[in-house]
């Protein structure tokens, strides 16, 4: 048997590699005006800027899941800033060894790997993310140039609302590639919509594989014709086995998603847990180079026939350093129109920044 096994060696990873290589090729494409990837490091340090519900919701579950060494708060309100950080120092004993620090002197973001921006104006009731643009595009003008000062390596994580505009803001601010800057976008938007599909059908939302693209809010895109279910694409077997379904039905899903939100902040005044869950699983996927893929917003020039520089939600494969490639996933001709309109409906509102 020894003898046999040399005869008929294992093909050297290497050549598995390339083909991979050339494969993912076809698979993922990067986004304009990106940079190479960045090396893993051991240690890890995420900043959090803003300590209000969302903020404090990232920070925790940032704890809780053992995703960095180092935590660093910032906010312009010293008491409030230090009454969390003192709060999550008690509990350092039911957590893991982490180094929580916290300053409203944004040096104490040096170094860091991942910034998580969740300032900005709370969301009022009824009031539609685009609305809030002007109430915080002043506030990110003092934020994001510090962040950068003091890690221009760092990977900005856009969680803020309205935030794809916000996203671009941040970049424009920031000087860094594209690829280095990304928004919390429809992530979380997704795992409603597989929450709800799954619902539906009576099956585990973990084996649902769905996504909602283009704006977070109002003008966004339920990619229904790739949605499959334990690998099974819904659509098509629906109309193999000749099953009738009506299209109003399935509208009244992915409104029901994006009423969600709405829907929680009338009822507590605010959201904060599942968009903290949601923000944890794109760090986790950054600094643990998981190449997990995720719809967040990114740079979306050159996809899907856009040609403006917005910044909108497409299914992304997350590493070191950012965003790894843009997944080229099959759209209909309805499905690309209105992912055009959710870009054009951002645009209009970027058109009117002095930026």
């Amino acid at each position: 048997m020894e003898n046999q096994l040399h005869k008929h060696p294992i093909a050297p990873s290497s050549s598995r590699s390339s083909l991979a290589i050339d494969m993912a090729g076809g698979f993922f494409r990067s986004i304009h005006s990106s940079a190479p990837p960045s090396p893993g490091t051991r240690n890890t340090k995420i900043t959090v800027v803003g300590v209000g519900n969302v903020g404090m919701a990232v920070a925790q579950t940032i704890l809780t899941q053992e995703l960095t060494t180092e935590l660093a708060l910032v906010d312009v309100q010293a008491d409030k800033l230090r009454g969390e950080m003192l709060d999550l120092q008690h509990a350092a004993a039911f957590l893991p060894r982490t180094k929580i620090v916290a300053d409203t002197d944004y040096a104490i973001t040096a170094g860091s790997n991942v910034c998580v921006i969740t300032a900005g104006a709370r969301q009022r009731e009824g009031e539609s993310r685009l609305d809030l643009v002007e109430r915080n595009f002043h506030l990110f003008k003092s934020i994001v140039p510090q962040l950068v000062k003091y890690s221009p390596d760092t990977v900005l994580l856009v969680v803020s609302n309205p935030v794809d505009i916000l996203t671009y803001i941040a970049w424009k601010l920031s000087g860094l590639p594209s690829n280095k800057v990304m928004g919390s976008g429809t992530n979380l938007d997704s795992s409603r919509f597989r929450f709800m599909i799954a619902d539906h059908l009576d099956v585990n939302a973990q084996d649902v594989q769905a996504y909602i693209i283009g704006e977070h809010g109002d003008s966004s895109v339920a990619l229904w014709s790739s949605i499959s279910v334990g690998g099974v694409p819904v659509l098509s077997f629906l109309d193999k086995q000749e099953i009738p379904y009506e299209k109003k039905h399935l509208e009244a899903i992915h409104q029901a998603v994006v009423n969600s939100a709405y829907e929680v902040i009338k009822l507590k005044g605010y959201t904060s847990w599942a968009i903290g869950y949601s923000t944890a699983s794109l760090v986790k996927s950054l600094l643990r180079n998981q190449r997990r893929i995720h719809p967040v917003s990114v740079m979306a020039k050159n996809f899907h026939g856009i040609q403006e520089e917005v910044f909108l939600s497409l299914p992304a494969q997350l590493g070191n350093g950012g965003i790894l490639g843009v997944a080229s996933i099959h759209l209909t001709e309805e499905e690309t129109h209105r992912l055009k309109m959710s870009a054009d409906a951002i645009f209009e509102v970027q058109k009117q920044l002095d930026i």
